[in-house]
């Protein structure tokens, strides 16, 4: 079984799961896996360039979750959220070590960059990824591009400022007044 949704069965299994593997109990973490690695790998995928760096990072993301299903709280995210948070932080740690990089032609936006920006699971505040992606396409090209390697990618302010030319303070500036923008476009949330 694929994990499909945040249904309550579903949500309540890979609670029980987390638990268990918070208890080390590897029968779990393997059923875990089964239910959550096709996710998980879609987020890595969509950071990492290559396959080989993405399966990199998802198993980094895996040691990760083992190591640390004890700081998992239902309260606070849901197993999922929670996961791929953990795998996004892999997949963007895993590209910043190595020389990989998203292609230096144009940042397009579609529907998988769209949906990433908003944490996961967030549209418990009514946000939907056309909505994003119709503030997002209100944007400059060259602020789009910025806001969608910093926040989707990792970029530093520095790395920015090397592939945009333009100072550090100047992406810093822009960075901040996008998302001001994006926030008065989704309405002030």
């Amino acid at each position: 079984m694929v994990y499909q949704g945040s249904n309550g069965v579903m949500q309540a299994e890979l609670v029980a799961l987390m638990r268990d593997v918070a208890s080390r109990d590897e029968t779990a973490f393997k059923r875990l896996y089964d239910r959550a690695s096709a996710k998980l790998f879609a987020v890595v995928r969509r950071i990492a360039v290559s396959e080989a760096a993405a399966e990199e990072a998802l198993q980094e993301a895996w040691v990760r979750i083992w190591n640390h299903a004890d700081r998992f709280d239902p309260a606070m995210a849901s197993p999922i959220t929670w996961m791929t948070t953990i795998a996004r932080h892999a997949a963007i740690d895993a590209v910043r070590k190595g020389s990989e990089r998203v292609s230096k032609t144009t940042v397009v936006i579609d529907e998988e960059l769209a949906e990433k920006l908003p944490a996961p699971g967030s549209t418990a505040d009514g946000l939907t990824g056309p909505q994003l992606r119709r503030c997002l396409e209100g944007l400059e090209p060259d602020r789009r591009g910025m806001v969608l390697l910093a926040y989707s990618y990792g970029y530093s302010r520095e790395e920015l400022s090397r592939r945009f030319d333009k100072p550090v303070a100047t992406v810093k500036t822009i960075l901040r007044r996008s998302l001001i923008a994006l926030k008065e476009c989704l309405g002030g949330r």
